[in-house]
């Protein structure tokens, strides 16, 4: 893994300090459920695989770390670099923003999956 600092972390959090804060707390928390942490440079993302819970669904993107307990899949990635990009937009309060969507429509209605592209995502259309 390179350093979860300087440059790496900059692209991961695309750039915004406070998507970095919450990288950088995403990271530790990963590494608390034993991830194994790589940096992907395609993406522009943290990939914390190998956890042994801690995580929603498949997955979850919490800054610019992608949290999992497998390996991902390219296309899997390409959908929550999109994640990454809204968490970089809207902070802190992405967070409660997608609970808030995802409470109103769950899974492929959620519009934020529909942003990061449903198919990429694994999502069936409904």
């Amino acid at each position: 893994m390179k350093r979860s600092h300087g440059v790496t972390m900059i692209r991961a959090s695309r750039g915004n300090p406070e998507s970095a804060a919450i990288t950088r707390l995403a990271l530790a928390y990963a590494r608390l459920w034993g991830a194994r942490i790589a940096f992907d440079d395609e993406f522009g993302l943290f990939v914390c695989s190998g956890m042994r819970g801690g995580y929603a669904r498949g997955g979850t993107t919490i800054g610019g770390a992608f949290l999992t307990g497998k390996e991902p899949a390219r296309s899997l990635l390409r959908h929550e670099a999109v994640h990454a990009d809204q968490w970089a937009t809207y902070g802190w309060t992405f967070a409660l923003r997608y609970l808030f969507e995802e409470s109103r429509r769950r899974g492929a209605r959620n519009r934020f999956e529909i942003a990061a592209g449903l198919a990429d995502g694994g999502y069936r259309d409904s």
